[in-house]
Order: C-alpha cells, then sequence, then structure tokens
C-alpha cells in the first residue's frame, strides 16, 4: 500500500506538467517490497527513483529511497537533484544546494 501511494504522488507530479509538454518516457515497476520508476518529459524535465521496503516485519520496517530529477529553469540553467530518504531522514545533492559549514 505504502508503494501505491508514493508511486500515485510520483506519477500524478510527472502528468501534471503543461498541456504542450510532451511525456517522452514514462517507466515504472511497483511490487510489493519494491518500486522504480523513471520519466522524462519534452521541456527537459527527468526523473528517477526507486526504493525497497527495508526489515520487514519488525519494528524498524522502513522504506528507503534513492532517487534524482532534473530541470531547466526559465533562464535557461539545468538543475540537477540526487536524494535518499531512508530511516536516517531526507538528503539531498545537488550543485546549487547549500551546503553547512564544515565544524
Amino acid at each position: 500500500m505504502k508503494f501505491a501511494i508514493v508511486f500515485a504522488a510520483l506519477f500524478a507530479v510527472a502528468l501534471a506538467a503543461p498541456a504542450d509538454v510532451e511525456i517522452l518516457k514514462n517507466e515504472s515497476d511497483v511490487g510489493p517490497e519494491s518500486f522504480q520508476y523513471a520519466y522524462e518529459t519534452s521541456d527537459g524535465a527527468k526523473a528517477e527513483a526507486q526504493g525497497q521496503v527495508r526489515n520487514i516485519g519488525s519494528e524498524q520496517e522502513a522504506l528507503a529511497v534513492q532517487g534524482s530529477f532534473s530541470y531547466i529553469s526559465e533562464d535557461g540553467q539545468t538543475y540537477k537533484v540526487q536524494y535518499t530518504a531512508d530511516e536516517n531522514g531526507f538528503q539531498a545533492y545537488g550543485d546549487h544546494l547549500p551546503v553547512a559549514p564544515e565544524a
């Protein structure tokens, strides 16, 4: 059920693109304990992710996801974000994202 909700939300975002944007690629594989998807649109937006349930049946059961997305801004710059989301929280990485100073 968790995967169905996550997948439905991500799929809805992909399809919410303006009418003049075409979907060039739309792949998905959703199972009871794992999923993966990838899409690409004609305006340069791309996303992909894969996830699986860890520690199935235990008190520490958690969904672990790795993915990335990119898009081209109005000024022509491409922005790309890679991320992980798991029992340690959401962690995003990208050249344009601020980084905490080293301690």
